[in-house]
Parts: structure tokens; sequence; C-alpha cells
């Protein structure tokens, strides 16, 4: 989960939202295609291999085959539901952070990073703005002045 908020720049509903469908290859890179971001904002959003091999990882090891990515697991160590909800992945990031022992870590932060990353990588504003499906580039821009890159 935090490969895919780092690694995309996912907005905490959009990452709940995600479905195994949703990951498709386009021009031989994988996409999570057609995502329905925060106002109804449909984007293509393009995931770094090294998240594609996380998310693998966790579909091999939970046993699903279709639906929702991210689902809860029971005392036995079973996926089971439909899928979470915002909230949990908050507690998530926020119990990663403290294993890690960083403090005041939140879902957003890595968002932010996210775009710091690309930005360093020489990403272009307007390229960093539809991934992060940013209506207005000064969004974008405020990103950059906080500088979260972790």
């Amino acid at each position: 989960m935090i490969s895919i908020l780092l690694g995309c720049g996912l907005r905490r509903a959009e990452a709940v939202a995600l479905t195994t469908k949703d990951l498709q290859i386009r021009e031989n890179h994988w996409v999570i295609a057609d995502l329905i971001g925060k106002g109804k904002h449909i984007r293509t959003v393009p995931v770094p291999n090294w998240a594609k091999a996380s998310i693998d990882e966790w579909i091999s090891a939970s046993g699903m085959a279709e639906g929702k990515i991210f689902r809860r697991i029971n005392k036995n160590g079973k996926v089971w539901g439909n899928g979470i909800t915002p909230k949990t992945v908050w507690h998530v990031v926020k119990a990663a952070a403290k294993r890690a022992a960083i403090s005041n870590l939140a879902p957003h932060d890595l968002r932010r990073s996210c775009a710091s990353l690309c930005h360093l990588a020489g990403g272009e504003l307007e390229q960093i703005q539809f991934l992060l499906g940013h209506a207005s580039v000064l969004t974008t821009e405020r990103y950059y002045a906080q500088r979260n890159v972790m």
C-alpha cells in the first residue's frame, strides 16, 4: 500500500478503490487505467516497476485473483471482506511510520513526496499536475514548496 501511495501519488480514497482490473499494460508500461479521482477527474497513472512488484507480491501472498486490491486481514492471516476504508490507510501508514521511527508521517505526505521525487527526477510541472490529478497547477507548485521527500 505504501509503495502505491509513494510511487503513484494516490489519495487514500483512490488507493482503497483500486482493483486488479485497474492495473493494465499500456505502451509496454504498467498503469492504473482510468482512475477516477477527486472532482471526478479521470487520469491514467504510471506505476513504477518497484511499486508493481510490491502489488504483485501482495496479490500472490493474499491468494486473491480479482476485486479490490487492499482488503482486511483476519486474526488467522487470511484476507477477507470487499475492501478497506480511507481511515484504514491512515492507520496502516501511521503504523509503518512508527516501525520505521518516522514521526508525523501521514498518507498525504507520501503523495507530496511523490511529487517532489518526480520533480527532482526532471518531471515537468504539468506532467506532475496530471499525475496527481490536480485541477490547478498552483496546487502542484505548493507541493514542491513543502518538500516532503522522505
